[in-house]
C-alpha cells in the first residue's frame, strides 16, 4: 500500500517561507514530484526529483528546492520569498512525469501580502 503524508503548509506572509514535508511509505521515492491547485484552476506542476536531477518550474526557479532524504523515507519543498500566487493545496506525487502514480492529500499554503 502506498501512502505519501504531507505536512508543513501553513498561513506565512509575502517574502517568508515554508518547509513541506512527504513521508512515503510503499513506494520508493526515486521518482517524486509537488504539484499545486489553487482553487478554480488546474494542477500545475512546481518540483520534481529522480536521482540527482531536479526539475523546477520557471514560476518557483530560484525560489523553492526539492530534495530527499533517504534514511527518512522523505522528500521535501523548500519554498523561499513567497508570493501571494504561490498560494494553493500542494500535493505530493510519486512518478511525476507519468499520468498513473500515487498523491498525497495536499497541504494548504497561504501567503498573504
Amino acid at each position: 500500500q502506498v501512502q505519501l503524508v504531507e505536512s508543513g503548509g501553513g498561513l506565512v506572509q509575502a517574502g517568508g517561507s515554508l518547509r513541506l514535508s512527504c513521508v512515503a511509505s510503499g513506494t520508493s521515492i526515486n521518482s517524486m514530484g509537488w504539484y499545486r491547485q489553487a482553487p478554480g484552476k488546474q494542477r500545475e506542476f512546481v518540483a520534481a526529483i529522480t536521482g540527482g536531477n531536479t526539475n523546477y518550474a520557471d514560476s518557483v526557479k530560484g525560489r523553492f528546492t526539492i530534495s530527499r532524504d533517504n534514511a527518512k523515507n522523505a522528500v521535501y519543498l523548500q519554498m523561499d520569498s513567497l508570493k501571494p500566487e504561490d498560494t494553493a493545496v500542494y500535493y505530493c506525487k510519486t512518478n511525476p512525469y507519468v499520468s498513473w502514480g500515487s498523491w498525497g492529500q495536499g497541504t494548504q499554503v497561504t501567503v498573504s501580502s
